[in-house]
């Protein structure tokens, strides 16, 4: 696998396939759906991606930098797809191609405050997201918000709420399993969901090509024994898949 940010150019399906070799963008900073255990990337998105590949037939050179470059990098043709957990939104989906989704989600609330549940508690409140996430955006909307402060990168937004300098996180509730899991005694827990979403991966605005190639091989990932429900188990101990 190589790591960074050297520039590639644009290609169809035809061209991936003759090189052998997709190029992939991811975050890295995103547990657990793409993350570092020491000097490897692992992941639930990590792992569909490297289940993708292998069915069509590919091997994937990863790239990983901050999020709010991703679709920007993407759109400079420098990689052919990424997969970070975005969101499936129609500003996005001007800019960038998405594929079919590989899970859904949500924005939960996360916070020490268990009188914070809905966008309406959240009035006179300052939250905390993550700068290009579809949570900032959703943040932004609420009716009589204080302030929405954004971060580089997840786990920022999550300790302006321990150190109390947020009222509010807004992030994937599956991450907000996660670091619950992994950390009892933070003070934090999910009150409630700001909204639902569904998440997909995005190449290039109008190539099709690729997206088809990449949307059939998913569908044979996440059909029964295709291996997506064994990673859904081993990550979440649910069925993700939008249903």
């Amino acid at each position: 696998m190589m790591f960074g940010a050297t520039a590639a150019s644009a290609r169809n399906i035809d061209a991936i396939k003759k090189a052998g070799t997709i190029i992939v963008a991811t975050e890295g900073q995103y547990a657990p759906f793409n993350f570092f255990e020491g000097s490897k990337l692992s992941g639930f998105e990590v792992d569909v991606m490297e289940g993708v590949a292998k069915k069509m037939g590919v091997k994937i050179e990863w790239k990983t930098l901050g999020f709010d470059a991703l679709l920007t990098g993407l759109g400079q043709d420098r990689w052919d797809l990424v997969i970070a957990s975005h969101g499936i939104t129609e500003e996005r989906a001007k800019a960038v191609t998405f594929t079919d989704p590989h899970y859904c989600s949500g924005g939960a609330i996360v916070t020490k405050n268990a009188a914070l549940r809905t966008a309406k508690d959240l009035a006179g409140k300052t939250i905390a997201v993550q700068t290009g996430s579809s949570y900032l955006d959703a943040a932004q909307k609420i009716p009589g918000v204080k302030e929405v402060k954004n971060f580089p990168k997840d786990p920022d937004a999550q300790a302006a709420v321990m150190s109390d300098r947020a009222d509010a996180w807004v992030t994937d509730k599956f991450v907000v399993m996660d670091v619950l899991k992994n950390n009892k005694n933070t003070g934090l827990r999910a009150t409630g969901m700001l909204f639902v979403e569904k998440i997909a991966a995005a190449v290039s605005k109008g190539n099709d090509g690729l997206a088809g190639a990449y949307n059939k091989a998913l569908g044979e990932f996440m059909a029964k024994g295709g291996g997506y429900e064994a990673l859904s188990m081993k990550y979440f101990g649910e069925d993700v898949r939008c249903k």
